[in-house]
């Protein structure tokens, strides 16, 4: 019952445990203190008299900021999950990785299915990045980085996407996710990134509202689509 509870958002492990024993949580009607209650999530659930809707699988869009790394935990670090406030993060995990350095759109999920389709080679699921850079893009280096370049792996980097925008800044758009790719692609090109957001992955978009730092779980709708961006 008390996980059930985290994962449907009602808090903590701790904070759940609370709630039950402050007799706050009802199954079918008869109150439930005990966290260790066996349920199936097909009875019906109230928490402080909100219906609670249980989901097996979760996901979150995360605004990640500047100076917080992808990981699960880090002894010395601020980590992702920690920004996740009054969510169950227990068995969630980032898809990808953004460097602390970079901020944007990260996915986090306890779909460990979709997680590995979605960073599979085999899809090719695209990630569109903003970077500032140290020079101009001029446009052959941008035809460069299109055809794909040499970035000191077995192979080239993979045919991208690129252009600049009316403020100078580099809209770069790659189908594979390789260790601090966007940087060494452009350092291929002898330039030099200076500052770098995620924009989208597949087809997740991030927000215009959605301010660093803060997140929200995924609508049906996105979950839809990002199923889709890995059906073929």
């Amino acid at each position: 019952m008390d996980k059930l509870l985290a994962d449907a958002g009602m808090g903590t492990r701790s904070q759940v445990k609370e709630l039950l024993r402050r007799g706050f949580v009802t199954v079918d009607g008869a109150v439930c203190k005990k966290g260790e209650q066996k349920v199936s999530g097909q009875e019906r659930i109230c928490c402080q008299g909100q219906a609670v809707e249980y989901a097996r699988y979760r996901y979150y869009m995360l605004h990640k900021p500047q100076g917080v790394v992808t990981a699960t935990r880090d002894a010395r670090e601020k980590t992702v999950l920690d920004l996740l406030k009054g969510v169950h993060t227990a068995d969630l995990s980032p898809v990808g990785r953004l460097d602390k350095d970079t901020e944007g759109l990260l996915l986090l999920t306890n779909d460990g299915e979709l997680a590995h389709r979605l960073l599979s080679p085999k899809y090719h699921v695209d990630k569109c990045y903003l970077a500032r850079t140290a020079r101009p893009v001029e446009a052959e280096a941008l035809a460069v980085l299109e055809q794909g370049v040499d970035i000191g792996d077995d192979k080239p980097t993979l045919p991208a996407v690129a252009k600049v925008n009316e403020q100078g800044e580099l809209l770069l758009t790659i189908r594979e996710g390789r260790y601090h790719q966007v940087k060494r692609m452009l350092r291929a090109v002898d330039n030099e990134v200076l500052y770098l957001k995620r924009l989208s992955f597949g087809s997740l978009v991030l927000p215009e509202d959605l301010e660093a730092g803060a997140f929200r779980a995924l609508t049906e709708e996105e979950q839809e689509r990002l199923r889709h961006d890995i059906s073929g």
